[in-house]
């Protein structure tokens, strides 16, 4: 990560204000001990280290936020969470920008994430819990990765790990108007 070559016109003073708002973390009492990359089990593979990345939300460099690969690895593990002093919470402030990088047409390519996110939530909107069979032929259909660990289909089927029909939930109107009110709570200004 380097900052030498920003200028003032690269930072916002409203960015990190902005993630702690929609987190519900304080990214500015981090102390860059590095302690949540050391952890951290995607760090490896990632071009952003998580300590560097709250350091890009405290300086305000709102486009190298939303353009971190950190953001899509990220595993949401919470390891980097118990190892901080400060108890800074980087899952959320990643579930943040990922929204951000969401809502600007940041997500890079080749990332699935939001695909498996948009199904997911489709999932349980519609059914009220999670149904795996229909979660998987979705995703496969999405991401175009029909045969990817395909040969694992029986063995989950046998331990029942997977069921063939989806499971019956009441509760259809409720659940309606649960989605309905987090969907106007999004469109509200912080």
């Amino acid at each position: 990560m380097s900052t030498e070559s920003q200028t003032a016109a690269d930072y916002s003073d409203a960015f990190a204000p902005a993630v702690a708002g929609a987190s519900g973390a304080n990214p500015l009492v981090c102390l860059q001990c590095g302690k949540c990359t050391c952890g951290c089990p995607v760090a490896a593979r990632v071009d952003v280290k998580p300590h560097e990345l709250v350091r890009l939300v405290q300086l305000g460099l709102r486009d190298e936020a939303l353009a971190s690969r950190l953001l899509w690895e990220c595993t949401s593990c919470e390891t980097c969470v118990t190892r901080c002093p400060q108890h800074v919470d980087i899952p959320a402030l990643i579930d943040a920008l990922r929204q951000m990088a969401r809502a600007d047409g940041k997500v890079p390519e080749g990332t699935t994430v939001p695909a498996f996110n948009d199904i997911f939530l489709d999932s349980v909107r519609k059914r009220g819990r999670m149904y795996e069979a229909g979660l998987m032929a979705s995703y496969k259909l999405k991401t175009g990765t029909f045969m990817q660990d395909l040969d694992k289909v029986p063995m989950m089927l046998r331990k029942h790990k997977i069921a063939l029909l989806p499971p019956r939930v009441g509760g259809g109107g409720e659940r309606k108007r649960l989605f309905e009110r987090a969907r106007s709570a999004e469109r509200k200004p912080r």
